[in-house]
Formats: C-alpha cells, sequence, structure tokens
C-alpha cells in the first residue's frame, strides 16, 4: 500500500476535546463516534477523478456503511453503479446520476462533486491508503455502538446475561471475520486461480468413509443420515466416528479415514446419545476417548440460521476437525423456511471452507414414515425445505421401524458411485451394524457362465421382477464398473427393432478366472442374491456328438467351474475380508450344450 501524497488525513484525530463540529474540516468535539471525513473525501474523489483503477483499490476494502456522511455513502454508491454499468465515473457523470435520483442538492451539488474531484490523490495507488483509514474509523464505530448497546440491555429490567454475551458474541465475531477479510481484501481473501483450485483445493483427496468408487462421506462435503426415530441412524453414526478417532478401521465394511478430534453437538436428547456410546467403550479406550472425542451437551448458544459463523468457531476453538451435528432440527429455528434453510447452508460452508468435516443427522417426513418397506426412498422423503438436502454432499436414508434389528441403507444423493441398497442387522446390545450377507458381482458373474444383463442384476439387487429403468441403469453402471476394473467383459447386444433387441451381455474375464485365486481381488458392491443350483447333467453320451466348444464357450464353463462354495450368515466389505460365497452350479465340461444354457 502506497503512502499518500495527497490532502492530509484525519484532522478528527486531533483529539481537541472542546472543538466545535466543522463538517469542512472534520474536528469533532469529544465524544462523537470515530471517523475522519477528508479521508472520506479522498476516496470519492479519487474515484471521481482517476476512474476505475482508484475504483477497484477502494471497493476491495470499502462496503457503502462504512461511510460516516450520509452524503458521501450516496456518491459513493452512484460510483459504483456507473462503474458496474461501464459509464465514467467522473464529476459530471456523477452528479448527472445523482440529479436523476433526486438527490443532488442533498450532497451538496455539482460545486461539492468538482470540488472533492479537484482535490483528489494524484494517484490512484493512494486509494487504498485513505480507503483503510474510513475502514478502521467505521470499525470503531461499530465497536462503540455494540458497547453502548451493551450497556443499555444490561440495565434493562429482567435482562438475562446469556442473551446478551450471546448477542455481543454475534457482533463481535461478525467484526472479527470482516477485519479478517479486510486484511486479505474482502473480495480476495478466498480467491485462487483455476488452475490451483483444480489441483490443490483436496479434490481428489480419499474419502472420509468408503472408497474412491464407492464414497459415502467425501472430504469438504457433508454427510446427512436420514431416517426416523430408533431406525439406527445413530448406531451408525457412532461407528463412523469412533473408527474416526481411531477404535476401528471401517464402518459397515467401509474404510473409515483418521481424524485429529472429533467434536459431537448432542442437543437432541444427550442422555440416551451417552448411553449408545457407552455399548462401544471399553476402560482401555479412556486417554483416546478423552482426547479426541469431545461432547456438546444440549442446545447451542444460538442457532445456526442467526450465527452462521457459529459451527466454524465452535469447532475451532477447541481444536476439531470433524462436527457431528445431532440432530438438525436442533440446530436450526425450523426446517420448513427456505430462508433458513439457506442460512444454515452458509453455516455448513463455512466450516468446510476451515477444512472442518460435517456430519448430520436428521429425520424423514412422518406423512411418508410409513412408506413400503421394499420401495426406494426419495430426497422428498427427508423433512424440511430441500436446501439442507441440496446442499449436502451425500445422503444417506436408513429405512425401517423403530427398534428393527435390520434396516436398508439406501444412498439417495452420491458423490461417486452409488452404495447399496444394503441390508444392515444391528446388533443393539452391542452398537454395531452388519451387512447381511450377500454376494458380489464378481461372484455372480462366475456363477452365470451365460453372462448377466442389467436387468437381470436390478432384478437380484431390488428383488422386483419388473424393475424400473432407474435400476437397470444403476445395475449398467456397476457391471460397466467391472470392466473397466478387467474383472468382466461386454459382449455388445444390438438395437430394438421388430421383435426388440438384444441386450448387451457380461461374462466374468478369462484373464480372472483361476479356481485357486482368491474372490476378493478387487472389492464390488454386495448385492442380495440367491442362486438356485443348475441341474446336473445325467450322461455324457451326447458330448461325443456334439461339435467343439468354441473359445467363448471354453472361457464361460472354466468359469463355473472355477466357483467355489462358502458360507457366513454375514459380511463385512472392507480392505482386508473375504467375501461370502454361495453353492454355484458346475457343469462339466463334456456336458450337452443345454445344460449349460
Amino acid at each position: 500500500m502506497s503512502q499518500p501524497t495527497g490532502p492530509a488525513h484525519g484532522p478528527s484525530s486531533s483529539g481537541a476535546a472542546d472543538a466545535v463540529f466543522d463538517d469542512d474540516h472534520a474536528v469533532f468535539p469529544k465524544g462523537t463516534p470515530p471517523n475522519d471525513l477528508d479521508a472520506e473525501r479522498a476516496v470519492i474523489g479519487a474515484c471521481m477523478a482517476l476512474g476505475a483503477p482508484a475504483i477497484d483499490a477502494a471497493r476491495a476494502i470499502l462496503d457503502a456503511g462504512d461511510f460516516y456522511r450520509p452524503a458521501h455513502e450516496t456518491i459513493w454508491r452512484a460510483i459504483l453503479d456507473l462503474a458496474f454499468e461501464g459509464a465514467p465515473t467522473a464529476a459530471v457523470a456523477v452528479a448527472d446520476r445523482l440529479r436523476g435520483a433526486g438527490v443532488l442538492d442533498r450532497v451538496g451539488g455539482v460545486d461539492y462533486l468538482v470540488r472533492l474531484a479537484a482535490e483528489a490523490p494524484p494517484s490512484a495507488n493512494n486509494a487504498d491508503y485513505y480507503a483503510v483509514i474510513v475502514r478502521r474509523e467505521s470499525e470503531l464505530r461499530k465497536l462503540h455502538a455494540t458497547g453502548i448497546r451493551t450497556v443499555q440491555q444490561a440495565l434493562l429490567p429482567g435482562a438475562q446475561p446469556d442473551e446478551i454475551r450471546s448477542a455481543l458474541d454475534a457482533e463481535v465475531r461478525e467484526g472479527r471475520e470482516r477485519a479478517l477479510a479486510s486484511g486479505n481484501s474482502r473480495l480476495s481473501r478466498f480467491m485462487v486461480d483455476g488452475w490451483d483450485f483444480v489441483t490443490k483445493t483436496g479434490a481428489d483427496k480419499e474419502p472420509l468413509w468408503g472408497t474412491r468408487g464407492e464414497t459415502a462421506w467425501a472430504a469438504g462435503e457433508s454427510l446427512m443420515i436420514v431416517g426416523a426415530p430408533g431406525v439406527g441412524k445413530t448406531t451408525i453414526a457412532h461407528q463412523v466416528i469412533f473408527a474416526r478417532i481411531g477404535l476401528g478401521e471401517s464402518a459397515l465394511g467401509m474404510p473409515v479415514a483418521e481424524s485429529k478430534r472429533v467434536l459431537y453437538l448432542a442437543m437432541d436428547r444427550p442422555q440416551q446419545i451417552a448411553r449408545a456410546m457407552a455399548r462401544l467403550v471399553r476402560p482401555e479406550h479412556e486417554k483416546l476417548v478423552r482426547e479426541r472425542l469431545l461432547i456438546w451437551e444440549g442446545p447451542l448458544p444460538s442457532s445456526l440460521d442467526k450465527e452462521p459463523g457459529l459451527l466454524a468457531e465452535l469447532a475451532t476453538a477447541h481444536g476439531a476437525d470433524t462436527i457431528v451435528i445431532d440432530s438438525l432440527k436442533d440446530a436450526v429455528s425450523t426446517l420448513v423456511d427456505d430462508s433458513l434453510a439457506i442460512a444454515y447452508n452458509s453455516a455448513r460452508n463455512r466450516a468446510l471452507r476451515e477444512g472442518i468435516q460435517v456430519l448430520e443427522l436428521h429425520h424423514q417426513r412422518k406423512a411418508t414414515a410409513d412408506a413400503p418397506r421394499g420401495q426406494r426412498p426419495t430426497l422428498d422423503r427427508v423433512y424440511g425445505s430441500t436446501w439442507l438436502t441440496s446442499g449436502a454432499g451425500s445422503v444417506l436414508f436408513v429405512a425401517g421401524e423403530a427398534g428393527d434389528p435390520v434396516v436398508n441403507l439406501h444412498h439417495l444423493k452420491t458423490v461417486t458411485g452409488e452404495i447399496g441398497p444394503l441390508t444392515i442387522v444391528h446388533d443393539h446390545e452391542a452398537g454395531t451394524s452388519a451387512v447381511e450377507e450377500t454376494i458380489d458381482i464378481a461372484e455372480l458373474l462366475r456363477a452365470t457362465p451365460d453372462g448377466v444383463t442389467a436387468k437381470h442384476l436390478a432384478t437380484a439387487m431390488t428383488g422386483d421382477k419388473k424393475p424400473d429403468a432407474a435400476a437397470i441403469g444403476r445395475a449398467r453402471r456397476r457391471l460397466n464398473t467391472q470392466v473397466k476394473s478387467g474383472l468382466a467383459e461386454v459382449e455388445k447386444g444390438s438395437a430394438g427393432g421388430i421383435g426388440g433387441g438384444k441386450e448387451d451381455r457380461y461374462f466374468t474375464s478369462a484373464r480372472h478366472i483361476s479356481a485357486s485365486a482368491p474372490l476378493t481381488a478387487v472389492e464390488q458392491p454386495a448385492i442380495p442374491l440367491t442362486v438356485v443350483p443348475a441341474t446336473p447333467p445325467t450322461g455324457t453320451s451326447q458330448a461325443s456328438s456334439e461339435p467343439p466348444l468354441t473359445d467363448a464357450e471354453s472361457r464361460r464353463v472354466a468359469a463355473a467351474t472355477a466357483a467355489s462354495p462358502g458360507t457366513g450368515r454375514f459380511r463385512e466389505r472392507s480392505r482386508t475380508s473375504t467375501t461370502a460365497t454361495v453353492v454355484q452350479p458346475v457343469v462339466a465340461p463334456d456336458a450337452p450344450r443345454k445344460n449349460r444354457r
């Protein structure tokens, strides 16, 4: 910032206690709020005389409300309007704009504007210097007003200290954020160039929960777990956060990244939350739980829609890099008001911008609580304004009845690939959850020598003999993921016509067919499946009359013979666990082809 070469600034700083108010020289008696009218004139004059360079330098620091004299605020707004339109900002143009608004005489007329422009600093580089002076005086006025207001509130009958402190904290916090913004220029504090944004802002970070292919909770994006009371959303959240503080590596079989410290806002029935957590805590965990898990009991000092900066400030004050909101209804004044939901989204995004990860527990709409169990939920079943889910990075929906040990988990808003639907079994006594026995897609492909279509997989995923287009689309994406990973090959079908077309069919890759190879070389999405064993061939007399097998047929036969049986009631998908298997049909290489179909 350049040193000024224009008029001397701040005559009001002389501190003449007995001076008389003089608007021309800005000398003020004792008790007048802090201000510097000469600095205000210098800023406005520079912007009119020097144009865009001075305007850009000043508006990065000033708001219109920073001017003490109302006439200067009016002139400043007119200058910004002209600059926005690309029009000249000279004194004559500003006078014309103000005349059109009917306020020219109120600000001092044309002569005053011309005088300001004539007395402007000789260099646009000085505009920011005078702008800082104006901003400083404005901040002092705000602190002065806050102090007077606090004194007045404290003297009112029935005054409540907590309410006064909360209001005072909000004003001080706002001033602190504004001061930080002006220190680095409020218009550029969070500005980065496109390359750094793409390569350095962490968009390619490892997930907090899940894998890159199936992410339940992404770094820098919030996770919302939704469900009716008693379906186990808190149980699932506790397993995630206990893994975050180092008491485990996974939840629901998906890996969880470790954090530094978790702040848990136990606003909804804290004692019940404590009982639920107690199921996971052992005496040997005391040191870790004391150091890395902090609990806030009961309501916050203010709702987050009223103080959007409170969420980030709470986490920062306690050194937490993760914050859990249990539950959302206790953090916002009302959830159905769009404007308050947008204010909460601002609180969420401020925390995320500060590197604080956010997990939210929320409820579904009561009107849809009794929706059919097998029906796939949608985002409109989440209670409250649509802006709550619009701002969330990932939304998991737990469907079931209160106290039910078996519930369904649906991924309504995805980050990468969709997770589930999963059937979750809660152990209410131990406070743990597991994915019900499933078979992965690689296993399904091995068990089906004739190949799997997207429709067949969608039927296995949903249990619906006539799956809808969305379910088929999700199944097709999963099968294509197998192809990309080298675990499957696709045989393209044909377009529809008279009698319909032929669907793409997916087969296990020949490179991965080995009776001795483990079935967990690559983690796959879990799909509930019931496999019906094929009827074994009754003889081999027909084999000799059959023509030799083609390469594709040999590959499919080998895939079937490579399948191995396995059991186990529950399976957890994780980085180290083995997958469960089911009894597979075994087809002899010399079996009749009709039996291989």
